[in-house]
């Protein structure tokens, strides 16, 4: 889930979201992003652009959901953070052309930190790829060094004692 280089703030209404992580289809940094929301709100100043009301943000397999999504730039322009807040905020994303199956996580807060390529979902979350999930309070994964950690997660609606993990088998070669 790494965000496009640099993604400067579109027009007055909008910002611009991309994805380019290590696990991500090559062409979906390529692709035209669009943003679809009931509001929209920019302070190009503070580089803060803030949607609400169903908003659906594409590009290329990438695709993000939430009631309400904030996306903030660093000082250089680059996308900062996005986060994604619902009753559930919703990501996927395809991995490689030669596996169609998406990767998919839900969470009542899902936040993306391109500065240090973290994706951090917060509450309810569930993340699901090829079959194997992972339930927990807090699940946190590096996009670079593709290391994930699930626990507790302090604050939340639905406390959990646990983490749930299904892993499923490898496919054996016929």
């Amino acid at each position: 889930m790494r965000l496009v280089k640099t993604l400067p703030l579109l027009l007055s209404l909008s910002a611009a979201l991309g994805s380019a992580s290590a696990f991500a289809l090559p062409t979906d940094r390529d692709q035209p992003i669009r943003i679809q929301a009931d509001n929209a709100h920019l302070d190009d100043k503070q580089g803060v652009a803030t949607y609400t009301g169903d908003v659906i943000i594409t590009q290329g397999s990438m695709m993000i959901k939430g009631n309400t999504v904030t996306m903030t730039r660093a000082a250089n322009g680059d996308i900062d953070v996005v986060t994604s807040v619902g009753n559930l905020a919703y990501f996927e994303q395809q991995q490689s052309t030669a596996k169609p199956d998406k990767m998919k996580g839900w969470a009542i807060t899902i936040q993306y930190q391109a500065q240090k390529d973290t994706v951090i979902l917060t509450d309810r979350a569930k993340v699901e790829n090829e079959g194997n999930t992972t339930e927990g309070e807090k699940i946190v994964y590096n996009t670079k060094s593709q290391v994930a950690t699930a626990g507790r997660g302090g604050n939340v609606t639905a406390p959990r004692q646990r983490i749930d993990m299904v892993i499923q088998p490898k496919k054996k070669a016929e």
